[in-house]
């Protein structure tokens, strides 16, 4: 028999080994796998936005390599548009600016989350561990 407890994270199934823990432990438990899962999100963030980063790099090399007078063309949803080529090389910067300040929020966020997921698994280490005899 499984237990289902709802939490901000939604519902999460406890085996009935788990339902036995004390109360305190089966929170961190719950909170330990929140936070794994937070870290998952933050890091699949990261990842989207290092690719996107890669991508505009890629882009803003292949622009300082084509003449002043070249004709370019952005996307723009699924349109292309004619554009001027200091436009999209100022767009692409600060595109990229903002990239590198939310891959340092993310890395700081993942920091943080590995930090408390280190913690929490070594107070469920010290919960669980048997009484050692005196």
């Amino acid at each position: 028999m499984a237990v289902t407890y709802c939490c901000a994270y939604g519902r999460i199934q406890v085996s009935e080994e788990i339902s036995k823990l004390p109360p305190h432990i089966q929170e961190r438990l719950l909170r330990l796998q929140q936070l794994q899962q937070t870290l998952q999100a933050v890091l699949a963030q990261k990842q989207q936005v290092e690719l996107e980063l890669t991508e505009i790099e890629q882009a803003l090399a292949e622009l300082q390599k084509t003449a002043d007078d070249t004709v370019i063309y952005q996307a723009i949803g699924s349109l292309l548009v004619k554009a001027e080529k200091t436009k999209v090389t100022t767009d692409l910067d600060e595109r990229k600016e903002l990239l590198n300040m939310r891959t340092t929020v993310l890395g700081k966020q993942e920091e943080r989350l590995r930090g408390q997921l280190k913690d929490l698994q070594t107070k469920l280490q010290k919960d669980l561990s048997p009484v050692s005899p005196p």
